[in-house]
């Protein structure tokens, strides 16, 4: 048995209550002394445990250590997060889960990062992910979908972290198409998506779900080119959300709106926070430039685009690599 394991679950399951040395001693198997080093331990890792004599110890409101237990006790969920892996120091989440998917990791398994040296969004652009500041993570599925829901999985798992973020911190939370989330006209969140297709070539084998969500002040860890266009959920709403909280709330709502994507039904969640719809844009496409507006999301998660002739285009996420409002 691990003691700090198994002290930090019974901690966590504690919902901010105190509990006593002697509980703990008790449920765990050791002595009282052995539950003190076991503290003193955790709180050496960076881990906020308050201890109040006749009282016992819990874990701090402001505890910002990411720990897989810590994330369990939360989860509702059957197969997403049910296999956890946290790191101090990654390059990229994505990259490690698919070194996972190798070695044949189950459905939903989760890799955590507290920072990340070489993340990175679509198209290869880098995705800032300093140390304590976000919640940087990849999940593992093995969907089996046919490749027409493939392009989907990146919209409804911006629905799940988007309904995560705005339920914990009462903001509300907008996506722009396809994978971006944006509180108060600033990004907070990216997420990437990057697929294995089976021999057949007819159905999706594995995907590789990366959301990086930008949670406590980013201060200077952000340059200031990124500060015009990016924020944390801290910066907007001086809201200090608990990173082990949030990460749960999001593995649970992706598990349902996984869930939700082959009858489509998550879509009409994804067309109310989406915010392009109404908006002159201008988008890449390839290698060309074009300009119109953007009508809404039709039934595969494209944006539907009324070009200045008056010609009707429907985008794929594939297709077009750089959205952004006219101004």
């Amino acid at each position: 048995m691990n003691v700090k394991s198994e002290l930090l679950a019974n901690l966590a399951n504690a919902d901010g209550e105190f509990v006593s040395g002697a509980a703990l001693a008790e449920k765990l198997g050791v002595s009282r002394n052995a539950v003190w080093k076991a503290v003193k331990s955790l709180e050496a890792e960076g881990f906020s445990i308050s201890s109040v004599t006749s009282k016992g110890y819990r874990l701090s409101d402001d505890n910002n250590r990411l720990s897989a237990d810590l994330i369990t006790p939360l989860l509702k969920t059957k197969e997403i997060g049910r296999t956890i892996k946290v790191f101090d120091e990654v390059d990229s989440t994505n990259n490690i889960a698919r070194e996972l998917e190798t070695e044949k990791y189950p459905n939903g398994t989760v890799v955590i990062a507290d920072r990340q040296t070489a993340g990175r969004g679509r198209i290869g652009r880098s995705f800032a992910s300093p140390s304590g500041k976000g919640l940087y993570m990849s999940i593992l599925v093995r969907p089996h979908f046919n490749l027409e829901y493939a392009p989907m999985i990146t919209a409804a798992a911006s629905c799940a972290a988007a309904e995560a973020v705005e339920s914990l911190c009462g903001s509300p939370v907008m996506i722009k198409w396809v994978n971006d989330l944006y509180m108060n006209g600033k990004k907070i969140c990216g997420i990437l998506t990057e697929a294995s297709l089976g021999l057949e070539m007819r159905v999706l084998d594995c995907a590789t779900i990366g959301i990086g969500i930008n949670v406590r002040r980013v201060g200077d860890s952000f340059d200031e080119e990124l500060l015009k266009r990016a924020t944390s959920i801290e910066d907007e709403t001086g809201m200090a959300l608990n990173r082990n909280v949030l990460c749960a709330e999001v593995l649970n709502r992706l598990e349902e709106y996984l869930g939700r994507i082959a009858d489509r039904s998550f879509l009409s969640a994804y067309r109310e926070r989406e915010m392009l719809t109404g908006n002159m844009i201008t988008a890449n496409v390839g290698r060309e430039k074009i300009v119109g507006e953007a009508l809404g999301i039709d039934e595969n998660a494209n944006l539907i685009l009324r070009l200045p002739t008056g010609e009707m285009k429907h985008l794929s996420s594939g297709e077009a690599n750089l959205c952004r409002i006219r101004q």
